[in-house]
C-alpha cells in the first residue's frame, strides 16, 4: 500500500526513494509484524483466555506430561496472521499477482484453521474439523491458487518444475502440475502442523525456512543475481521478500509469547497457514524440492507419523515410542527444552544445506 501511494512521488521528494527498493520494505515489513505482534499480543492472549476458559486444548495422541499444559490457551496463530496481514499489506506492492496467490492461499488455510480451533474450543473437545474435510478445502484453495498461477507466470515457468544443482533444466509437468503444486502446499501446511506439538518447536523452523526463502525470492526476482548464480530468473517474484520479511517479524513477535513454557499455542490457525504460506512461495519461486530440503524438519516429522502407520497397519509394530518424531524423544525421556533447541539446530543445518543448492549448479 505504501509503494503504491508514495511510489510516484519518490523521484520529486528527497527520502521516499527508499519505498522503491525491496531491501528497505522487506525490513520495514519485519518489524512492523514485529510490533503489532508485541503491542496486540498481551490483549489477544488475554482474551483468548477468557473465551477458552474450561475447554479441552490438549490433544488426546500426547505423553502425559501434556497434560500440565491445559489451560494454556491456543488459536494463538490468529495474532501471527494479523500482523502477517497487516505488515504484508502495508509495504507489498499490492499490484503483484504473486504476492495475491500467496495471500489466497495463507489466507484460505488459517481459516480452516481457525475453523478446526474453533470447533474444538465452543464443542469442548479436541477432534475439530474432521480430517477430510479439512484436506479437501486445502486442496480446492491449493488447486485455485495453482490454476492462478498457472494464468500468470511466464509460459516457460506455468506448469514445469525446476530441478536443483541444474541448471537451465525444467522438467514439463503439464496437466499434472497442479496436482504437484497442490500436494507441496497441502503437505508443506500439515507437515507444519504436526510439528508445532511443544513450546516453540514448530515457530522457530518457520522463521529460518522464512528467512531462507526471502533470499530465494529476491535472489529469483532479480535479473542479475539470477544470471550469476545460473537460477532461473521470474521477473516479479522478487516482490515475496517483503511477504517473508512480514513472515519473520510475525513469527519472532509470536515466539515471545510461546517459548517455553508457552502463553499461548499457535493451533491450527497459525501452524496450517504458515505452511501453506511456505509451500505456496516454493511453488512460485520454482523451488518446491528445495523446500523439501530447508524444511527437512517438517519432512521428517510427517514421515515419522506416516512410517508410523503403515507399519501398524501392516505388521501390528510401532516403528516410534510415539510419533510425531518429537513425542518420541519425549518417550525416550529427552526434556522438551532439549529436544526443542536440537531440532532448532538441525532446521538451521538443513536450512544452509538448501541455500548451497542455489550455487552448486
Amino acid at each position: 500500500m505504501l509503494y503504491t501511494l508514495l511510489s510516484p512521488f519518490a523521484d520529486d521528494v528527497s527520502g521516499l526513494n527508499l519505498i522503491r527498493y525491496l531491501t528497505f520494505r522487506t525490513g520495514g515489513a519485519m518489524i512492523t509484524a514485529l510490533v503489532i505482534s508485541f503491542v496486540l499480543g498481551p490483549t489477544l492472549i488475554n482474551r483468548l483466555k477468557e473465551r477458552q476458559r474450561g475447554a479441552s486444548n490438549i490433544r488426546e495422541d500426547v505423553p502425559d506430561q501434556h497434560l500440565q499444559k491445559a489451560g494454556t490457551p491456543t488459536m494463538g496463530g490468529f495474532l501471527i496472521l494479523i500482523a502477517l496481514l497487516g505488515s504484508t499489506l502495508l509495504w507489498v506492492d499490492i499490484q503483484n499477482a504473486y504476492v495475491w496467490i500467496v495471500l489466497l492461499v495463507t489466507t484460505g488455510f488459517g481459516l480452516i484453521g481457525f475453523a478446526d480451533d474453533y470447533l474444538k474450543l465452543t464443542k469442548k473437545n479436541s477432534k475439530g474439523l474432521p480430517g477430510r474435510f479439512k484436506i479437501l478445502a486445502q486442496v480446492v484453495i491449493g488447486g485455485a491458487a495453482a490454476f492462478w498461477y498457472s494464468a500468470v507466470a511466464p509460459e516457460a515457468f506455468a506448469t514445469t518444475l525446476a530441478l536443483p544443482f541444474l541448471k537451465d533444466v525444467l522438467l514439463p509437468l503439464g496437466l499434472l502440475f497442479a496436482p504437484f503444486a497442490v500436494f507441496v502446499m497441502v503437505g508443506a501446511s500439515n507437515a507444519v502442523n504436526l510439528t508445532d506439538g511443544l513450546d516453540g518447536l514448530a515457530i522457530m523452523p518457520v522463521m529460518i525456512a522464512a528467512a531462507c526463502f526471502g533470499m530465494i525470492t529476491y535472489l529469483v526476482g532479480n535479473a542479475i543475481y539470477a544470471n550469476y548464480l545460473q537460477i532461473h530468473y521470474l521477473p516479479g517474484t522478487g516482490e515475496l521478500a517483503v511477504f517473508c520479511g512480514a513472515v519473520v517479524g510475525a513469527a519472532l513477535g509470536f515466539l515471545w509469547f510461546n517459548a517455553p513454557p508457552a502463553m499461548v499455542f499457535m493451533g491450527d490457525t497459525g501452524s496450517l497457514a504458515l505452511g501453506g504460506a511456505l509451500g505456496a512461495i516454493a511453488v512460485v519461486t520454482k523451488h518446491e524440492i528445495v523446500l523439501a530440503i530447508v524444511g527437512g524438519l517438517f519432512v521428517l516429522e510427517a514421515v515419522s507419523v506416516i512410517v508410523q502407520v503403515f507399519s501398524f497397519k501392516l505388521t501390528g509394530k510401532r516403528v516410534f515410542a510415539m510419533a510425531p518424531l518429537h513425542h518420541h524423544f519425549e518417550k525416550k525421556g529427552w526434556a522438551e527444552p532439549t529436544i526443542v533447541i536440537r531440532f532448532w539446530i538441525i532446521a538451521a543445518i538443513l536450512a544452509l544445506i538448501g541455500l548451497s543448492t542455489l550455487k552448486l549448479r
